[in-house]
């Protein structure tokens, strides 16, 4: 009798388990690539949350920056039947062959903040306007250099990117040149190291380490007898590496002011940074909104509609121009901080303290 209580209470759970599944919408994968990042963490942790409310199930898993791996973990996640992958690719042009994996079988792909290259199997793609924030990157750098040193043109700048196997990084070193170039040919901006162009500016998976070391090299090469005014930083990680670079020769000590360095992300470090004075500015990317967007976008995909797009022009990621909606990226100093990061709920104003 007890026998037959226990098999019944058995299949009755599962009963139930299969009704719960059924009820759901779906397990929805997330390809994250990092930690290391504070960003990438709120990206996943916004996603999972809006995933959920949205009555969906998710498989978020981070690479750790290493390639093989995100792809064990992608084919992992097309095993489990995820219905829809959501990746923020390490680099985007080794994903192919997963990718057409996944289109076997039948599950949409959306290429999350970084673009996907190399591949037809991308759906959508959801991102901030990345030229933008080049143009913000480069438009506060320039306004900090007349703010600080009015009289000191033509004013000795020196330029960072981001890692080249991210179709971001030219992006937004192409918005910020769209500004800078035009004051490189009229004199008022020099680049003392001559250091110009991705190629030569880039820095390999956005790695502060590396950032510091060449920072280090360029200001014994070249700033022995002239001061450095100024520094384009697309991210951050890279402009604490930056910084401490420039304060170890002195910078910000004496009568030797701080350079102006620009950022992107508003991690906490660089926002306590610029409170203090020495980083003069970042972007503000609001996750929350990202993580909105592409929720909306799994939603319409499926339900077989079609999702909100706002850029059907800008991103071709060498097979196709992949549909894409952009959000507005938010230039912050110490001026607007509060207002924008502690009003806007991102942090609370303990936090950067």
């Amino acid at each position: 009798m007890k026998l037959k209580f226990l098999a019944a209470t058995a299949a009755l759970a599962c009963l139930f388990v299969g009704q719960a599944w059924a009820e759901g919408k779906g397990l929805v994968g997330i390809a994250m690539p990092t930690k290391s990042s504070a960003r990438w963490i709120d990206d996943g942790n916004n996603m999972v949350k809006q995933l959920k409310e949205a009555g969906y199930d998710t498989d978020l898993q981070y690479a750790e920056d290493d390639i093989p791996n995100q792809l064990n973990q992608i084919e992992n996640m097309i095993t489990k039947g995820v219905k829809v992958l959501v990746i923020a690719s390490i680099d985007g042009t080794t994903l192919t062959n997963a990718l057409e994996n996944a289109e076997a079988a039948g599950i949409k792909v959306i290429a999350y903040d970084r673009l996907i290259r190399e591949s037809d199997a991308v759906s959508y793609y959801a991102t901030f306007d990345n030229f933008k924030v080049g143009v913000q990157q480069a438009s506060s750098l320039v306004k900090g250099l007349k703010e600080r040193f009015p009289d000191a043109k033509p004013w000795n700048v020196e330029l960072f990117g981001g890692s080249p196997d991210d179709n971001n990084a030219f992006f937004f070193y192409n918005g910020a040149m769209s500004v800078l170039q035009p004051m490189i040919d009229k004199g008022e901006i020099v680049v003392p190291s001559g250091q110009m162009g991705m190629d030569k500016v880039g820095t390999l998976r956005w790695d502060p380490a590396t950032a510091q070391s060449r920072m280090d090299n360029i200001l014994s090469a070249q700033y022995s007898k002239k001061q450095l005014h100024g520094v384009l930083s697309p991210y951050d990680g890279l402009s604490i590496g930056i910084l401490s670079s420039v304060k170890g020769v002195g910078y910000g000590s004496g009568d030797l002011k701080m350079p102006i360095v620009s950022g992107q992300d508003a991690e906490i470090p660089s926002v306590k940074s610029i409170i203090a004075g020495e980083q003069y500015s970042t972007i503000f990317k609001d996750t929350r909104a990202l993580a909105g967007v592409t929720v909306k976008m799994v939603d319409a995909v499926l339900k077989g509609s079609q999702p909100d797009i706002n850029d059907t022009k800008t991103y071709d990621n060498g097979k196709k121009v992949v549909p894409s909606y952009l959000l507005e990226p938010v230039p912050v100093d110490k001026t607007n901080y509060e207002k924008v990061l502690v009003g806007s709920g991102y942090y609370k104003a303990d936090q950067l303290k």
